[in-house]
């Protein structure tokens, strides 16, 4: 059974130390390792606005997360142009630009990043990075928090039958990887990534950023956590090198 994010640690650790031996950590990237979401909510808020939608008055962050975060382009064309396909891919082309330009140098890596990245480099764990975010956005993220030679493959909504909410890309990132869902686990930070990870047969540990952790408790993570430095997360990990056999430092 899923916890929330305020129940017994000792619970949430034992979820995860059941997946040893660990073979893979996988991530999504939009909110999950940098704060982007405030600027993808600006971009929309901008780009809607000069065309009119919503009788011309600005969206808000609430309209986003239930609209927009963790959703695939391909689906927002449908939502906000279901008239209008191609308007709808060039407004989401230019709206992606606008995301990088205000985002470029801006990106903050999420609080204890680094300290994670040293656990999983230490271990020899395999990673990914899976994203229904364009290319471009995704590799500039993953360059803006210094991960660029950290991830061993890079997996794309766009380059699946079917992006998240679907399982197709975590499942394509087990594949490419050549590890078992049952001895890997997913960072993420939407319900629709989340989804997409339960969906793959994955534990998936949530991240609550900007989204409201009783809609992410919803989709059904194991737990939830604030941030890397959670010590639910660490209570956790320290649970799966317990189990694995192996104590090293995460200073």
């Amino acid at each position: 059974m899923a916890t929330s994010i305020g129940e017994n640690s000792k619970e949430s650790s034992s979820t995860l130390a059941r997946l040893v031996p660990l073979q893979a950590i996988l991530f999504d990237i939009d909110g999950t390792l940098c704060d982007s979401d405030p600027f993808h909510y600006l971009a929309f808020r901008e780009m809607l606005l000069e065309i009119g939608y919503n009788g011309g008055v600005p969206v808000d962050e609430e309209w986003f997360v239930k609209t927009i975060s963790g959703k695939h382009n391909d689906d927002l064309v449908s939502v906000l142009f279901p008239n209008d396909q191609q308007r709808g891919v060039k407004f989401l082309d230019d709206k992606e630009a606008l995301f990088r330009r205000l985002a470029k140098e801006q990106l903050k890596p999420q609080n204890g990043l680094y300290k994670l990245r040293k656990w999983i480099e230490d271990r020899g764990l395999k990673r990914a990075a899976v994203t229904n975010a364009p290319r471009a956005n995704a590799e500039l993220c993953i360059n803006q928090v210094d991960l660029a030679d950290f991830f061993d493959v890079l997996i794309l909504g766009s380059d699946c039958k079917h992006a998240k909410p679907y399982p197709d890309p975590y499942l394509k990132a087990l594949e490419v990887l050549n590890v078992s869902k049952d001895h890997t686990f997913v960072f993420e930070d939407s319900v629709s990534g989340i989804k997409a990870g339960v969906a793959a047969g994955m534990s998936v540990v949530g991240l609550v950023n900007r989204n409201p952790s009783q809609l992410l408790m919803e989709a059904k993570p194991v737990f939830l956590i604030k941030d890397y430095e959670d010590p639910k997360l660490w209570a956790a990990l320290e649970e799966i090198d317990k189990m694995s056999g192996t104590r090293k430092t995460t200073a």
